[in-house]
């Protein structure tokens, strides 16, 4: 491998640093019986002796944490060869892990992907233990900081000159100002991912400094802002970034409208775009239908938008693959909005519909165009009964994962399925007050191949709203998917009804129910795609 030294022909130790020896062999068993044709077991062979540090390396590799960890115990040649091979690190980052650094990035020399981490009880590191990082691995590609609010700006500038290299860069709820974020930008030429969350230190009004462009606005491919008091301030950096993919902007403050429409003024590449919790309305929308690329939509919770919006985009955008809408059951987004995606997007393989009330009318339009739909997620509809359920059964054929959740169905719409969507592979129903677990038992034994996940009397102890926004690797929530333990003890490393009009109702309780929809639509699915084999990007 790469960073690994070659040692002396006439070396006997596979240290890769000479002051590593090895503990002394240890006797395999004490007073080893004797085997069968009076063999007895070496006590002094030590077999992994022959193996080379780069094969005991990739060994380590397949391993899991815990087992990684306890490898690293066996000896010192070992510990040195899992220290130094490891790329990946998770650390503590309160204030108290500082004097141990040094000690840390001794052994681990070789990490190219590191997190720091510091509760919110607790003070975190400062720019002197950022500095000293910065300095230990300058090879760093993906670095994520959150809570570690003693970081600023001059801590921010010290890790950019010395990790140039940064392809990954990720903060959340940092203290750091727009200095720090421009040095970031200044310096790392090769940044192609920076998400931003509740990044502290720009909220100063409306006298916040312009974040960007910088040298890293030529190789940025995405962009993530949440939950930002001046997220307009990272206007400059996504107008000059002429390669940006991915754009998510969730439960940022103030006006969008303007800013989409200066995104999307110049000519751009964006193939996926996420508005979740925003001031936006079809002005916004209207914007969107200037990037002919676009191939994602996730519209959340945005009540100012409306069937014009949506079906502007629908005819401008034609390479639509995956939407998802959660219309808040506002009754802005229904039938006029299905229809002309389902007329124009004949690419769409994946919708979700949340707090949306489409009739019979839509779906059918929408099964009888969208020929190539093949996940779809229907949640807090008051228009979907057994009608609507029979049409998607019937007309459906591609369709292979369906999710249903609190709509007006009951056993006969459910029974449909016995004979259609050929292809489907799974279907959850979740609250759905008319279909019984009998239903699920019949289904089964109709087709065996297909799971029938039915949950239609549990109540959940919580209720979440589990939006796109939600970090975690994916660091994003409705989205289909296609997110080891060192030494240094105390645990400061840890690494690795019936049809309808849509006119509805909205009030509190309707509305609090969306967001355990939600919820529902991220873990069915999840589920759906870690139970259905391997697959494409594209699978659930």
């Amino acid at each position: 491998m790469g960073q690994t030294t070659s040692a002396p022909a006439n070396s006997s130790t596979h240290c890769r640093h000479p002051n590593l020896t090895p503990l002394e062999l240890r006797p395999t068993i004490s007073d080893p019986p004797p085997l069968g044709g009076g063999v007895l077991v070496n006590q002094q062979q030590d077999y992994t002796g022959e193996i080379p540090d780069e094969c005991l390396a990739l060994i380590f590799q397949s391993l899991g944490a815990g087992d990684r960890k306890h490898c690293s115990l066996v000896c010192r040649r070992w510990l040195a060869v899992e220290g130094q091979n490891r790329h990946r690190l998770s650390l503590n980052a309160s204030n108290e892990v500082a004097n141990h650094l040094p000690a840390i990035f001794d052994r681990f020399d070789s990490v190219t992907k590191l997190a720091l981490r510091c509760d919110r009880k607790s003070v975190s590191i400062n720019d002197d233990a950022l500095t000293l990082i910065s300095l230990r691995c300058r090879n760093l590609v993906r670095l994520k900081l959150r809570g570690c609010r003693e970081i600023c700006d001059q801590g921010m500038l010290a890790l950019a000159q010395n990790c140039k290299s940064l392809r990954k860069f990720s903060c959340g709820s940092c203290m750091f100002g727009a200095k720090g974020m421009n040095a970031l930008l200044d310096y790392c030429s090769s940044l192609e991912e920076l998400s931003v969350k509740r990044l502290r230190g720009i909220n100063d009004g409306f006298t916040a400094e312009p974040i960007g462009p910088g040298i890293a606005a030529s190789s940025l491919k995405s962009i993530t802002l949440k939950e930002l008091y001046n997220g307009q301030c990272f206007g400059p950096l996504i107008i000059g970034s002429k390669n940006l993919k991915t754009l998510k902007i969730l439960r940022c403050l103030g006006d969008w409208d303007r800013l989409l429409e200066n995104i999307t003024g110049r000519k751009n590449c964006l193939t996926e775009i996420h508005l979740e919790r925003l001031q936006v309305s079809d002005v916004g929308l209207m914007a969107i239908t200037k990037c002919p690329e676009l191939e994602i939509l996730h519209l959340v919770k945005a009540p100012d938008c409306s069937n014009f919006g949506i079906s502007a985009i629908a005819e401008a955008c034609k390479l639509l693959r995956k939407l998802h809408i959660d219309g808040w059951r506002t009754n802005r987004i229904g039938d006029e909005g299905l229809i002309s995606i389902a007329k124009h997007s004949v690419n769409l393989v994946e919708l979700v519909l949340i707090g949306v009330n489409p009739t019979s009318v839509s779906l059918m339009t929408m099964a009888l165009n969208c020929q190539k739909l093949e996940r779809l997620a229907l949640c807090g509809s008051e228009t979907i009964g057994d009608p609507e359920i029979s049409c998607i059964a019937a007309k459906c054929m591609a369709l292979k994962k369906l999710c249903i959740k609190g709509c007006r169905i009951t056993d006969s719409g459910i029974e449909a399925f016995a004979l259609g969507c050929p292809n489907l592979v799974k279907i959850k129903v979740k609250k759905c007050k008319g279909v019984t677990s009998e239903v699920a038992d019949w289904l089964r034994a109709r087709r065996v191949s297909l799971a029938v996940n039915l949950d239609a009397d549990e109540i959940e102890p919580e209720v979440i709203d589990a939006s796109t926004s939600d970090g975690g690797a994916q660091d994003e929530g409705v989205e289909f998917p296609p997110m080891i333990n060192g030494a240094m003890s105390s645990g400061i490393v840890n690494v690795d009804g019936p049809s309808a009009s849509n006119g509805g109702r909205s009030s509190n309780k309707s509305r609090f129910g969306l967001f355990a929809a939600r919820t529902f639509v991220a873990c069915a699915f999840r589920r759906l795609s870690n139970g259905g084999g391997g697959g494409s990007n594209d699978s659930l």
